[in-house]
Formats: structure tokens, C-alpha cells, sequence
């Protein structure tokens, strides 16, 4: 059986819905929902109640939950084992939309002209805590992250980057004035976005209410999984999104776009390189954290002397 369906089942009692789980694993609804009734049709019996508004797991649900974890777990410890003897070891990495966007095509570039005979190359866009759970599980080796929220990053090993500049952004077409506005100017217009829990939704979020106000105070949101769709339809004046500065510089720079700020708002979140602990400094990983360091001008320092960047 493949692990997917454990890992889907785990993650329907961890967001209570199967619409939840759907987000989490960036499928459909539908698709999480077959692959629990192909459970439940395996094991002949019924793994999740379904008669309340959150759904959580039945007597047997539980006892396939339980040996699912410790399955998943085994799988993990396999996958670390196999990669601590492979003659050609590969890079796992995952990090949020706004970097794999800004960042990591020349990050990518960098490392293949350095290791052009590595072929076991996997990248992965997903949230902050997705990434530092892919990374305690075992299905990341190091990955960067963007701090929307407080992290526990105590039994990772972690390197601070360059903080990450959260702007407003509009066309220049709804002729909002370039700079300080006030948020009731903002308010007037649509608000693009990405769908709940995405990082710079939380970071907005967080500011609306340390100054008293809620994300529904916008005229109308619109939710894209796309932040490049997101971008082009406020390029096109179809209204505001609050982005990192780093994905959007050349629209800034060729005045498609305008930047805004608003007073009160905290602009800046921290930006961190994360890996798994043991850390495993093989060749081609100690390559990709020096492109990484490159990409900001800086040189990440690593354990035992060893080190990443310019």
C-alpha cells in the first residue's frame, strides 16, 4: 500500500475536515476522500466519523492511525538510511512560494554548474510549518523558511538570512499614492491573496490586529493558489496584495507596480536557512547552502568548520 493513504488519513483527524487535509497535502478534496474509503474498504471497517462537524477517527480509526504513524515513521529512518550510502547523494529542499520564486532559480543555476552530474534533485514549495515538519519527519534535508509566526526551532539546526520585506502593491492605474498610505485607502480596494495559512496571510493578519483591525475589513478578497496569478491581476489593476518585496522588485523597478506601507504595520519578517538535526554535510549539500548564502552576498557558517556562501 503506498504511504499516501496513511499520511492522508493522519492528516483528515489533524485538520478535522477532509477539506483541510486537501489543503495540507495540495490536493483535491475528492482525492482525499477516495483514498480513505480505499482504507476502509481494505480494512473493513469504517476509520473515520463522519457524523459531527469535525471529523475525527472511529475505535478502528484509531488503532490504523497508530500503527499508520509508526509505519510512516520507519518509512523516514529508511529513506535517511538509504541516503547515508548513496554513492551520489541528492538534495531535498523546500521552502515557502516567495523565495522558491525570488530566489531559488539562480540558487538552482549556481549549484548545477557546480554539480551537473547530480541527479537526485527534489524541491518542494509548501508553508513554514509544513517545511520544518518535512524536516523533523525526514522528508526535507534543509529548507528556508519565512518567521510569520513564532517557530519551536530548538532541535533543528537553523542560520539567520536577510530579512524578507513585506509590501502592498498596487497598480499604477488605481493611482494610490507610491509609499505611506493609510489603511483606509487600502481598504477600498480588492485584496488578492493566497488561501488560509499561507505565511504572508498569517503576517497580515497579525498586523491588522495589533492595530485593531480583521482581514474582512477589505471591500473583497479574492483567494488564488497562484502567486504569480496573483501578481499579474494586480498588475493589471484589478487590485492590491500584500507581497514580499523580493518577488515583485522588477515590477517596482519598471513601475508596473507601486510599493505602499502603512503606518503601524510591521514591514519585516525573518527569514532563516533550517536543516535536519543529525546534520549530514555532504558535498553537494555543503554546495547548495553556499549558493544559498550567495543569492544574499553572505557566507553561511557550518558545523565542524566547514562553510557556505561567497
Amino acid at each position: 500500500m503506498e504511504s499516501i493513504y496513511l499520511r492522508s488519513l493522519i492528516e483528515v483527524v489533524k485538520a478535522g475536515s477532509f477539506s483541510g487535509a486537501a489543503q495540507n497535502l495540495c490536493v483535491t478534496q475528492s482525492a482525499v476522500s477516495r483514498r480513505i474509503k480505499f482504507l476502509e474498504d481494505q480494512y473493513g471497517f469504517g476509520l473515520i466519523d463522519r457524523s459531527g462537524a469535525v471529523l475525527v477517527p472511529t475505535e478502528a480509526g484509531k488503532i490504523v492511525m497508530e500503527k499508520a504513524e509508526l509505519m510512516l515513521n520507519l518509512e523516514q529512518e529508511l529513506l535517511r538510511s538509504l541516503r547515508d550510502i548513496s554513492a551520489n547523494p541528492g538534495i531535498t529542499f523546500s521552502c515557502t512560494p516567495a523565495f522558491g520564486i525570488a530566489y531559488l532559480p539562480e540558487v538552482i543555476k549556481k549549484f548545477m554548474l557546480l554539480n551537473a552530474h547530480l541527479q537526485d534533485l527534489k524541491f518542494f514549495f509548501d508553508m513554514p510549518e509544513k517545511v520544518i515538519d518535512g524536516l523533523r519527519c525526514g522528508s526535507y534535508e534543509i529548507g528556508v523558511i519565512e518567521h510569520c509566526e513564532c517557530f519551536d526551532l530548538t532541535d533543528l539546526l537553523k542560520w539567520p538570512l536577510p530579512d524578507d520585506e513585506m509590501l502592498f502593491v498596487s497598480s499604477p492605474k488605481l493611482e494610490l499614492p507610491q509609499g505611506d498610505v493609510q489603511l483606509d485607502e487600502l481598504l477600498r480596494h480588492t485584496l488578492f491573496g493566497r488561501k488560509d495559512g499561507c505565511c504572508s496571510k498569517k503576517f497580515l493578519a497579525l498586523n491588522l490586529k495589533n492595530i485593531g483591525r480583521e482581514g474582512s475589513c477589505f471591500a473583497k478578497s479574492i483567494i488564488y493558489d497562484d502567486l504569480q496569478l496573483i501578481i499579474n491581476s494586480v498588475v493589471e489593476g484589478l487590485g492590491i496584495a500584500f507581497v514580499s518585496r523580493a518577488v515583485v522588485n522588477h515590477y517596482l523597478a519598471d513601475g508596473r507596480l507601486r510599493q505602499h506601507r502603512v503606518p503601524g504595520f510591521g514591514h519585516t519578517r525573518r527569514r532563516s536557512l533550517v536543516a535536519a538535526s543529525p546534520f549530514n554535510p555532504t558535498p553537494p549539500l555543503i554546495d547548495f547552502i553556499s549558493c544559498v548564502g550567495a543569492a544574499f552576498d553572505m557566507t553561511i557558517d557550518l558545523p565542524n568548520g566547514l562553510s557556505g556562501g561567497q
